[in-house]
């Protein structure tokens, strides 16, 4: 998959070696978070300059249950920071994560969990 062309809004910002390798590979959905397509990127990238003026955010994945939104923000080398979207500046900041490796295993924690639960749920219900 293709990520948004940053560089024509953030002109010295460059991906991290460890989302292109997750991209290049397909690993994009994860149950409730997903990585953005390029155009998708774009159009949070611009959302996101407009919502919150005071930060230089730089989203690339999003939850699809919520609109909590992961991204990277100039300043903050190698953090990840999570972003609820949509509402008043000040009240964004839902969590930060000290590298992409720590988001991202997290994101794939939660989705294994959530997947057994389910498999319990449905093991109870069949009796299996």
């Amino acid at each position: 998959m293709e990520l948004f062309n940053i560089s024509s809004i953030y002109p010295d910002f460059e991906y991290p070696y460890q989302l292109k390798k997750v991209a290049e590979l397909d690993l994009l959905d994860f149950d409730y978070w997903f990585i953005m397509d390029s155009k998708l990127a774009e159009n949070y990238t611009h959302g996101i300059k407009e919502r919150f003026p005071a930060r230089n955010l730089i989203p690339f994945a999003k939850r699809a249950d919520c609109d909590d939104v992961a991204c990277f923000e100039i300043g903050k080398p190698g953090k990840i920071e999570i972003i609820h979207d949509f509402c008043d500046p000040g009240w964004e900041q839902r969590g930060e994560y000290d590298s992409f490796w720590d988001w991202f295993m997290e994101a794939i924690e939660e989705m294994i969990h959530e997947t057994d639960i389910a498999e319990n749920s449905n093991s109870d219900e069949t009796g299996h």
